[in-house]
């Protein structure tokens, strides 16, 4: 098994509707945020982890192509060397895979410089802490009785850096499986933008675009029709 090359892919993720991938609040004030989105430590700026992207890139894959098992679980190491789902996401720790290490890798996404400043008016002029805050209701359909809560929210319009990484391995065909495979990824990318990324999805969370892509050559991509193919 050699490590033929590497093939990236470079872009930046337009937030279409408030996007929600939730982080942890260390404590909860009485009216306080207990639905907090995810931020880096240090600058307190929302980012998008790329385990975010890359499971839900996988989950849908294994929805369109059949390809969970038994009782609807995430699809696992299947005795088959050609299968994109094991080559491209890797595959479970203790799983005896012949196939090597996942192709994939995802970055995580971090907010765009043009973004950041929009987030920092959004602070200053409201106090809120680089998002938008969300207030729902759970309705008790028997006694009208409302359970409030409030959301963070990613605000629609923020933009950030995208960058994935697909390592080519030779496993005996000058890496033509993987070349093909590759597909995968793109076809990934397209249903997240028709379905949605993060919490929420049903209720209009989380519609995403992945848009000015380039290749490790510089070459525009652009994803694929699915309503075509």
């Amino acid at each position: 098994m050699k490590l033929c090359r590497y093939r990236t892919l470079r872009g930046k993720i337009v937030v279409k509707t408030g996007l929600r991938i939730g982080g942890s609040a260390e404590s909860v004030e009485i009216g306080g945020m207990d639905n907090p989105i995810i931020r880096d430590p240090v600058t307190e700026y929302p980012y998008i982890p790329g385990s975010s992207i890359k499971g839900k890139m996988r989950s849908l894959l294994e929805l369109k192509y059949d390809k969970l098992n038994n009782g609807g679980n995430p699809h696992k190491w299947c005795n088959d060397t050609s299968c994109f789902v094991c080559r491209v996401f890797g595959t479970s720790a203790g799983e005896e895979a012949k196939i090597g290490q996942g192709r994939l890798i995802v970055r995580d996404a971090n907010l765009s410089e043009e973004s950041k400043k929009r987030l920092d008016a959004l602070r200053d002029r409201s106090g809120l802490l680089y998002a938008e805050v969300k207030s729902e209701n759970t309705i008790d359909r028997i006694t009208a009785r409302a359970n409030p809560r409030t959301m963070e929210r990613v605000p629609p319009g923020v933009c950030f850096e995208f960058e994935l990484v697909y390592r080519v391995f030779d496993t005996g065909d000058d890496g033509k499986t993987d070349e093909e495979n590759f597909k995968y990824v793109l076809e990934g990318l397209r249903l997240i933008e028709l379905d949605a990324l993060g919490g929420s999805g049903s209720r209009g969370y989380g519609k995403v675009e992945f848009v000015e892509l380039k290749d490790e050559q510089g070459n525009d991509v652009t994803l694929p029709d699915i309503a075509a193919t």
